[in-house]
């Protein structure tokens, strides 16, 4: 018998019966099978003035270009505060992910100065893969994917967060759905992206 068959050689179902779990929680599946829509609940714990929940301990809306520090209670304790991120090609991506490293004297692998030497990254809290962090960096041009602060803010993320803290990272909603107006760089300024 193989792995997606059922008793007697048949396909197993699971399909059918997962759609219907589905149907039952976003709403219900009447005997004509239509689908009948229930009003989305409104997203439960976001913390006032961001698009982020209580869980996060950073929050940033890649939308507004605004990122927040959030304590334990779900109090904005700093922010908004003005971002830059990734241009394009090199977006900062978007989800839930978790305070993994911290350096506060890093220098880019990728970036250089004009001099060749590593771009430096004061005050780094790495957050996804790929080496994207928080860190000091010009709020007047696009990252590679990094949050760009003023040095004074990238400083209180890098005493505030600590290893394992929740960062979410959205593009204008809870959900990561675009908001119907944006606030980006011009789409010039974003893909002036520097290496860091």
């Amino acid at each position: 018998m193989g792995r997606h068959q059922g008793p007697g050689g048949r396909p197993r179902r699971r399909g059918v019966a997962r759609l219907a779990r589905v149907a039952a929680v976003v709403g219900f599946v009447g005997v004509t099978g239509a689908v009948v829509a229930v009003p989305a609940m409104a997203q439960p714990n976001l913390v006032a003035g961001t698009p982020c929940t209580s869980t996060a301990r950073a929050c940033v809306d890649l939308v507004s270009q605004k990122a927040w520090l959030i304590d334990k209670t779900g109090k904005v304790i700093r922010g908004p505060l003005p971002v830059t991120s990734g241009g394009t090609g090199k977006e900062t991506p978007v989800g839930t992910f978790r305070v993994q490293w911290k350096d506060k004297d890093h220098k880019s692998s990728e970036s250089r100065l004009p001099n060749g030497q590593p771009a430096p990254m004061p005050w780094s809290v790495f957050f996804a893969e790929g080496g994207i962090a928080f860190h000091g960096g010009s709020l007047q041009r696009a990252s590679s994917g990094c949050v760009h602060l003023a040095d004074a803010d990238a400083q209180a993320f890098y005493e505030t967060l600590q290893l394992g803290d929740e960062v979410q990272v959205r593009a204008g909603g809870p959900t990561g759905a675009p908001s119907s107006t944006s606030a980006r760089p011009s789409s010039s300024a974003r893909s002036s992206a520097s290496a860091e």
